[in-house]
């Protein structure tokens, strides 16, 4: 079947409209995968506009929020590339902009085995030539019937020049029941354990697990809209918090 999709040219117009949008828009929280799981699948030629939002409300402190803006493409069938800018919202101080990320993603395997494999990597540069942030880990998914099952495991270092930062070791995980293309239902989790070579102890690590809902809302010409939210309680950097996720993506 013959599907009519938009031109490089208007791909990359697309792109260069929305990165400029985000940039105009504009505490830095590292490790926004903390919040999202990352899912690797087939997205050749396909271009995508990502918004991102999180927020978490401590008991004894205002609600922090982070919305996220970004731009993604499937350069192949194994390899998806983004460049998102992150920000911070916060009652005293504003929205304010926060760093910009580029994240590649590699499919190793597609099908031949039980368990889907890749390697994601996020490379984050903060405001003010502050210095970066590397995370960089395997991502597995597999399916039984319309259960979908994710784990993944990522190392993240700082490397901000004012800081000295060993290595992070961050897990993900996600249970998600394949029901009706709109409406999906499942549990996700996320965790910081500390230095990867040497745990932090039980009271300072931070987990966090809730309820969760996903949908595809198909269009013509192969257009689609992606969501996911979750609600999250458990620990936000070592201290009880509540949080709620959200992300929307629409492909094309």
């Amino acid at each position: 079947m013959q599907v009519n999709t938009p031109t490089g040219a208007t791909r990359l117009c697309a792109a260069a409209l929305i990165v400029a949008a985000g940039a105009i828009a504009c505490s830095v929280v590292h490790a926004a995968t903390g919040y999202y799981l990352v899912s690797v699948y087939s997205a050749e030629n396909q271009l995508s506009v990502d918004y991102k939002y999180w927020n978490a409300k401590r008991h004894d402190s205002a609600p922090f929020g982070s919305p996220e803006i970004g731009v993604g493409y499937g350069i192949s069938s194994q390899w998806y590339t983004e460049v998102y800018g992150v920000y911070s919202q916060t009652a005293a101080e504003g929205t304010r902009f926060s760093s910009l990320n580029w994240q590649n993603d590699f499919l190793l395997t597609q099908g031949q085995y039980w368990f889907d494999l890749a390697i994601h990597t996020n490379i984050e540069q903060y405001t003010r030539r502050d210095g970066y942030g590397l995370e960089w880990g395997p991502v597995f998914q597999t399916e039984i019937w319309r259960t979908q099952l994710n784990a993944n495991i990522f190392l993240q270092r700082d490397y901000r020049t004012s800081q000295n930062n060993a290595t992070q070791l961050v897990y993900q995980w996600q249970v998600r029941q394949h029901w009706k293309p709109l409406l999906n239902f499942g549990v996700q989790g996320f965790g910081e354990l500390g230095r990867w070579d040497n745990w932090s102890s039980k009271a300072d690590q931070s987990h966090r697990v809730g309820p969760a809902l996903f949908g595809t809302w198909y269009l013509p010409n192969a257009h689609k809209i992606l969501y996911e939210s979750a609600y999250l309680i458990g620990k936000n950097d070592g201290r009880p918090a509540k949080s709620f996720t959200m992300r929307v993506q629409y492909a094309f």
